[in-house]
């Protein structure tokens, strides 16, 4: 964008305050002024200015000259990874709904599997926390509930000796 003579001389002012507060040296101040006045574009005018508190017009209008560094760009927009159903925790909801087809001998697995799910899933971050305690829950009703039969049967089995 081509600077004009208002430009030039908020450039100037914005100089002369940097020379006033002692951040130039004379003849850098001289040689910035007359490069001030002889600038046709507004980075022309920012270049001189640049290091100096203040410039001649908001820092948003210009392009850096230089490529900035990648380590200074802003990080691009990332599509976030879609987040997974951890396949341990969807055996073990499969298991602990089979418990009852099985007469419970898919109980024990639903458990193993459920915790693993657990343990996994607080790692990695992936769903599926849901089944895995909806497993580990019907896997040990099934366990208890073979657990009650069998002490049933043992202390019915020892009432009749």
């Amino acid at each position: 964008m081509r600077a004009s003579h208002a430009d030039r001389e908020r450039a100037v002012d914005v100089l002369k305050a940097g020379f006033a507060e002692g951040r130039l040296q004379q003849p850098e101040y001289e040689q910035r002024i007359g490069r001030a006045y002889k600038a046709q574009t507004h980075a022309e005018l920012q270049m001189l200015v640049a290091d100096l508190p203040q410039g001649p017009v908001p820092q948003a209008h210009f392009i850096p000259q230089r490529p900035v560094q990648a380590t200074f760009m802003p990080m691009p927009m990332q599509m976030p990874m879609p987040v997974h159903t951890n396949s341990s925790a969807t055996g073990s909801l499969v298991c602990g709904i089979m418990t009852p087809v099985t007469w419970g001998l898919t109980a024990i697995p639903a458990v193993i599997l459920g915790h693993k799910a657990r343990a996994e899933i607080r790692r990695s971050g992936e769903r599926g926390d849901g089944q895995a305690i909806t497993g580990l829950v019907l896997g040990w009703l099934a366990i208890g509930g073979w657990a009650l039969f069998l002490l049933v049967f043992i202390l019915s089995a020892a009432v009749n000796l």
